[in-house]
């Protein structure tokens, strides 16, 4: 796959992850946080960056477009929404399952109900990104 459509993959799943987010967890999981137990409200203060530091959010989602885009059109042959949000889900739900669970072992920051939540909801955004990523790598390719 040229690394032209690779890029382009990356772009648009990057703007999808961005979105996404933002709606997922900026508006409609925004008070998800103050259901943990072990997070006061002045802990979260502490913890919460204000303001955002918004250029590492956008390269944030650009390189988990490009994370997506590397392994559909390189090594995956993924160019499908179909593909793309069966892999996509996929890969960010063990991901996050990872990272939550190695972050529930070590940090007070995250109780169970975040090891179940979080995995879930990155289920569905790395589906949908996934399936945005695998769309624009096969845009144009004729089918036979």
């Amino acid at each position: 796959m040229s690394t032209n459509k690779i890029l382009l993959g990356a772009l648009a799943g990057g703007v999808a992850s961005f979105f996404l987010g933002w709606l997922i967890y900026g508006i409609l999981l925004a008070d998800f946080a103050n259901a943990y137990p072990e997070l006061k409200p002045e802990t979260v203060t502490d913890l919460t960056r204000t303001p955002m530091v918004w250029w590492a959010m956008v390269v944030s989602c650009l390189v988990y477009g490009l994370l997506l885009a590397i392994i559909f059109g390189r090594w995956a042959g993924i160019s499908t929404f179909a593909a793309g949000a069966k892999a996509g889900g996929i890969l960010a739900l063990l991901v996050a399952l990872s990272y939550d669970l190695g972050m529930y072992s070590m940090m007070k920051t995250i109780n169970l109900n975040g090891v179940l939540v979080d995995p879930l909801v990155n289920l569905v955004m790395g589906a949908i990104i996934g399936g945005v990523v695998g769309w624009v790598l096969g845009y144009g390719n004729k089918s036979s």
